[in-house]
């Protein structure tokens, strides 16, 4: 049987989905002042934007029977290993993105601190249920990303089209209707991608994190 904390885990996650953007409108937005900001940045939007899409996708497609599906164990799994996929994925893009970005501007020089970190987010989220394959996986797929990165440039490019295709690729939904979905999925996660870009930009502290 599927275990009840995990039940509830998607059901908890599908409130934040709407109660999420609220809060931010009241309690603002933390500078990012120091390194470890930035890795909290990276990894905090990376899970929320994770979080809206695939279960704002899901509600979407299921309507009022999410409820009853997450009682499912094997939606309820499939709803799991969906999660994993994108989350790490965003964390890859959104982590190049950062650093690329800090390097366009000169606010960083040494660019094996952008593996540090993602390594360290994925070595974190390990206590919090990710499975090794994936993680293995997300390891060895970023480590191939960074040796053909050209950090000057790479914010200037579609920096985020790997996480965006991972929603539509792993979100559990039925292969005849994601076909009918595709453009839409993708480009609801490029424009959340888009908005949080501004954000980081008015985010970061350029005084002192250098």
């Amino acid at each position: 049987m599927f275990k009840k904390e995990q039940i509830e885990e998607h059901i908890s996650a599908l409130k934040e989905y709407f109660f999420v953007p609220l809060k931010k409108i009241f309690i603002g937005e933390k500078k990012i002042k120091t390194l470890f900001d930035l890795e909290e940045f990276i990894q905090t939007k990376s899970a929320i934007i994770t979080q809206h899409t695939l279960y704002g996708y899901l509600k979407t497609r299921i309507g009022t029977r999410h409820v009853m599906l997450f009682g499912d164990e094997q939606f309820s799994k499939s709803i799991d290993i969906a999660k994993w996929n994108i989350y790490t994925v965003s964390i890859q893009d959104l982590c190049l993105y950062c650093f690329s970005y800090l390097a366009s501007n000169n606010l960083c020089s040494n660019m094996d601190l952008a593996t540090d970190v993602f390594h360290r987010i994925l070595d974190g989220e390990k206590k919090n249920g990710l499975e090794d394959l994936i993680y293995q996986n997300a390891i060895k797929d970023f480590d191939e990303r960074v040796k053909s990165i050209h950090w000057k440039t790479y914010c200037e490019g579609e920096c985020f089209e790997k996480s965006s295709y991972a929603l539509y690729r792993w979100a559990p939904i039925a292969d005849e209707l994601k076909k009918l979905d595709k453009s839409i999925v993708i480009r609801s996660m490029e424009l959340k991608w888009d908005n949080l870009k501004k954000d980081f930009v008015k985010l970061i502290d350029f005084d002192t994190l250098v």
